[in-house]
């Protein structure tokens, strides 16, 4: 038994060694790379060849990884489900700060609220689980409309724009200033404007091409969440933002 557990820590860390940076190995050098024997080396190889998980070329006689893997890796990606994968993350953030922790995504030129995590003395918010946004207005939406593209941005604040509260930014040279805060200092924050009388504080969410997907929010009512308390979620709201990305970034997740 612990020689098969051996065997099979060993075929892993074979499989391990064909990364995007080194994707095709040949026998021998996979071998004095591993330290290995090159009886044992090539039986793994052989075992998994046969089994589809390995691929030799027949000229070079170099291995690369085969398409077994890659029919594993589409199940896998296939069965992702959003939920299990970051309302853990949104739920930390919620046990945290003791504020409501809402995850949302670009799409198109709209936001979509994804998740949301809210505390158990929760104030109901006008943003819901599946609702749609303009980019203008409020945090959560601006802190990803600053990383767009100027043409991008012009089609969305160079128009009549709707005043959800008194306190809702309409004018686009007031936006286009604010927009600029967010992208000096990485964050958006607002005050009553798309819901009256709550805070919210929001991150942008980047994919592994740097380009602005989604946000995460930490948002509740002011008599609570004053603006003095922001230092104190900025930390929370960071490793939660940090958390997320990488879970986009490795399961290459898009949502528009």
């Amino acid at each position: 038994m612990r020689d098969m557990l051996k065997t099979l820590n060993l075929s892993i860390a074979v499989l391990k060694m064909f990364t995007k940076e080194k994707p095709v190995w040949g026998g021998r050098e996979l071998a004095m790379a591993m330290n290995m024997n090159h009886t044992n080396l090539y039986r793994i190889l052989e075992t998994f060849e046969n089994n589809g998980f390995i691929t030799k070329d027949p000229v070079t006689k170099k291995y690369s990884l085969g398409i077994a893997l890659w029919e594993i890796g589409m199940n896998m990606y296939d069965s992702l489900n959003i939920d299990q994968l970051c309302m853990p993350v949104l739920d930390n953030l919620k046990d945290v700060t003791g504020e409501t922790a809402i995850f949302t995504v670009l799409n198109g030129l709209e936001a979509l609220t994804l998740l949301k995590a809210e505390p158990v003395n929760k104030v109901k918010f006008t943003v819901s689980r599946g609702s749609r946004s303009p980019l203008y207005v409020g945090a959560s939406y601006r802190s990803m409309l600053a990383f767009l593209s100027d043409e991008q941005i012009s089609k969305v604040i160079d128009e009549p724009l709707t005043a959800y509260t008194t306190n809702t930014m309409t004018n686009a040279n007031d936006i286009r200033l604010e927009l600029e805060k967010i992208r000096s200092c990485g964050y958006a924050l607002s005050n009553s404007e798309y819901s009256v009388d709550v805070l919210a504080l929001a991150m942008p969410i980047f994919n592994s091409d740097e380009k602005v997907v989604a946000s995460i929010t930490v948002s509740g009512p002011i008599y609570r969440f004053t603006e003095q308390r922001v230092p104190e979620f900025l930390g929370p709201l960071t490793e939660a933002r940090t958390e997320i990305e990488g879970i986009i970034r490795r399961y290459h997740l898009n949502f528009n």
